[in-house]
């Protein structure tokens, strides 16, 4: 098992190397071009179209619960414990890479939407079925990446969706409420269980009404920190700045950090956290209710938006403001004892406790859908309901088992699922820039609605 586990540490070590970390900025960069900056111009009309009412076009689900589903998946641990990673081995400089790389991964997360409503498909049973591997198929001809892209995105649901996510959130409950693990996984499990088996509609319903909830109390105590240290507040933001060009120098419990690392751990930690290029997002866009590809791409790209340049903003302010982050701690144990230090016991604890449960619970439930159309692909829609009831029952697996090997190899098919995405990206991005100019051209002129 050690040696099994060295190898998947080893794979994914080289498969999120510099080469694949270039190639996701690089098509986030290239699509920006080919776009003209559109993550720029259009960004005031994508938050409008987020929550305008649909009147017509076809899907399951609405543009706002489209959008809810991909911010449950992608609004996780990795907004609180992955900051605190790139933070205390980058420097705090780190978040200023973040969001360089938010920035133009929005303009990637516009191209998967698009695409995934381009080529979204309707299966036997009237539902949408959309992704990378859709338009990896009929848009770019090659069957066998799209096999590729839904074997990886599968298998890494289980792990990065699902087991991980339970383990995170049985061990933060059971260290605050001294609970055992066995009961913490059957409680997940039974009300992951209540959501999943009623399809994306339920999914969708659920995460529209706890994302912006867990998001806010998140928000609120970020907020209520950097406002009880106002004084503090200027020079986090110039430590942030400076040190985004400098790299850190030691002090404290912190080691220092080179431009380069401070440069490879926001880049790295940003395309975690926000998911752009790695494919998972533009299964749930698909499923949007929507007469127009780009009028759901616009509001995919908001997602990066708020994850990174927002959530994730917030958790590294609050680091640099507090001063924790050369205390040598790193991951979620540095962003709580930020909390700890910036408001009264025991509220500081408990917001990045509830933030780390619902983080990780409403992953689950997001990325149970990716991984769900992904076996779809693969096997078709009759196993569906056998497929749901296994994945809720690796939510009590994964609570309840030391998951080690389960993260590197996990990160190992994460990197797998983008390879032929940005491959796809980048053959299709013609088709989007094309279409994208034709779909501007009829909002300025009326034939096309500006909201559904």
């Amino acid at each position: 098992m050690d040696g099994l586990n060295k190898f998947f540490s080893d794979l994914s070590g080289w498969m999120w190397g510099p080469w694949l970390l270039v190639l996701l900025v690089g098509t986030g960069i290239w699509l920006t071009l080919r776009l003209r900056g559109i993550q720029f111009r259009l960004l005031g009309y994508a938050l409008r179209l987020t929550f305008s009412k649909e009147r017509s076009g076809t899907g399951d689900i609405s543009h706002y619960g489209a959008l809810m589903i991909s911010l449950a998946a992608t609004i996780g641990v990795g907004n609180i414990a992955g900051v605190g990673t790139a933070v205390a081995l980058g420097g705090p400089g780190a978040v200023v890479w973040m969001w360089i790389t938010a920035l133009f991964g929005m303009a990637t997360k516009y191209a998967e939407g698009f695409l995934a409503v381009r080529y979204r498909t309707v299966n036997p049973r009237g539902e949408i079925s959309g992704g990378p591997m859709y338009y990896l198929e009929s848009g770019l001809g090659w069957k066998w990446l799209g096999v590729w892209f839904a074997v990886c995105g599968a298998i890494a649901a289980f792990g990065i969706g699902n087991m991980v996510q339970a383990n995170t959130t049985a061990i933060a409950l059971g260290e605050v409420l001294n609970v055992n693990k066995t009961w913490i996984g059957i409680f997940l499990a039974f009300f992951a269980g209540l959501v999943i088996l009623g399809g994306v509609r339920r999914i969708a319903d659920v995460v529209s009404l706890f994302v912006p909830v867990m998001v806010l109390i998140y928000f609120g105590g970020c907020l209520a920190i950097l406002l009880t240290h106002l004084d503090r507040l200027p020079g986090g933001l110039v430590l942030l700045l400076k040190d985004s060009m400098t790299g850190t120098a030691m002090t404290g419990g912190f080691a220092g950090a080179t431009l380069a690392q401070t440069i490879r751990y926001g880049v790295a930690r940003g395309l975690f956290s926000n998911e752009s290029g790695l494919g998972s997002a533009p299964i749930a866009a698909a499923a949007a209710k929507t007469n127009q590809p780009a009028k759901q791409a616009l509001v995919s790209m908001t997602g990066t938006f708020l994850d990174t340049i927002i959530v994730c903003s917030l958790t590294g302010l609050v680091l640099a403001t507090t001063q924790v982050w050369t205390s040598g701690e790193t991951g979620a144990a540095l962003t709580l004892q930020a909390f700890i230090a910036g408001l009264p016991a025991p509220w500081g604890q408990g917001i990045v406790t509830l933030g780390i449960v619902t983080f990780a619970f409403s992953t689950i439930l997001g990325w149970s859908y990716y991984g769900e159309k992904c076996f779809e692909y693969l096997f078709g829609n009759q196993y569906i309901r056998y497929y749901r009831i296994v994945w809720i029952a690796f939510v009590f697996i994964g609570a309840v088992t030391e998951l080690q090997l389960v993260w590197n190899f996990s990160d190992a098919m994460n990197a797998l699922m983008a390879v032929p995405n940005l491959i796809g990206l980048i053959g299709l991005s013609g088709l989007v820039a094309r279409e994208t100019r034709e779909f501007e051209k009829g909002v300025r002129d009326g034939s096309i609605h500006r909201y559904d």
